[in-house]
């Protein structure tokens, strides 16, 4: 399908320049995963029952923290509805804000503002995904964290440097993005962003993340499963202006779910399936 008017090209920095900036961009990427509180950190997810649910390193706890970082038993949270409260077992140590608790109201993820339960290097919070309630355990000295030195990207090629339109949806859509979980959520798209590479056509389904205004895209591409992971990557792209954007496939990066086991990504909608090899950007990381 051929565009009504040619996109024009973005504004170009120098190669050197750009180099520059990719690698910057890179440099932040890596430290963000080795971050105290990255992806890298994530260490278990348990989804939580009704009812009272047991917190400890001990194998019949339905939260299991890591061996050796936790008693085997630090507690409980009580689940009803969408409500959840932990109650610390005596002597416990667990702390929220660097203060001692005993009962505490839990607020997940999707309030925005989660409370955050730490104890030693550990840190845990309740996830909510559709009807789910889960708690996400972190450890600030996983070995995932410590073994991180570095990820394989393709060279920097100013040619998936690429000036998009912003075709709006009027009124925006919701659309279906489907999860790993093998559910489905809703990301509200204020419209398709239309672009050329190599003389061809190629269209995008961005969404707007809650309270974010940059434009958030999960494609999938011709190089998934063997050079990519294979489950598409993410890419963000700042608010159009006067309807165009860049989307700079050289910072497209691996999902959350490429580096642990227990993250709850969201997957490709099918027509963001690009029929194209995307050489830019992060490759597979570790296996």
């Amino acid at each position: 399908m051929g565009l009504a008017t040619p996109v024009p090209p973005p504004p170009s920095p120098s190669a050197d320049a750009y180099q520059g900036e990719i690698s910057q961009w890179r440099a932040r990427r890596l430290d963000s995963l080795r971050s105290p509180s990255g992806w890298l950190t994530l260490v278990g997810l348990f989804w939580l029952e009704p009812g009272k649910n047991a917190v400890g390193s001990g194998p019949g706890n339905r939260v299991v923290l890591p061996s050796g970082r936790a008693p085997a038993f630090v507690g409980s949270i009580d689940r009803s509805g969408d409500m959840a409260t932990f109650h610390a077992a005596p002597g416990a140590g667990v702390s929220v804000d660097g203060k001692p608790v005993t009962s505490q109201a839990l607020r997940s993820d999707d309030d925005g503002d989660q409370t955050l339960l730490t104890l030693g290097s550990l840190s845990f919070y309740v996830i909510q995904r559709g009807d789910r309630l889960g708690v996400r355990v972190k450890d600030s000295q996983s070995d995932a964290r410590k073994n991180l030195h570095g990820i394989d990207d393709f060279p920097i090629d100013a040619k998936w440097r690429v000036q998009a339109r912003l075709e709006p949806y009027d009124p925006p859509k919701s659309i279906p993005v489907p999860t790993v979980l093998g559910t489905t959520e809703r990301g509200e798209c204020p419209g398709a962003l239309v672009f050329q590479v190599d003389g061809k056509t190629y269209r995008l389904d961005p969404v707007l993340e809650k309270g974010e205004t940059d434009l958030f895209v999960i494609f999938a591409d011709r190089t998934n499963g063997a050079e990519t992971y294979g489950a598409g990557r993410f890419l963000y792209a700042s608010p159009p202006i006067d309807g165009f954007t860049t989307l700079d496939f050289n910072k497209a990066y691996n999902p959350p779910c490429a580096f642990t086991p227990y993250a709850t990504c969201p997957l490709p909608p099918p027509q963001n399936r690009l029929p194209v090899r995307v050489e830019a950007g992060e490759k597979t990381y570790g296996h």
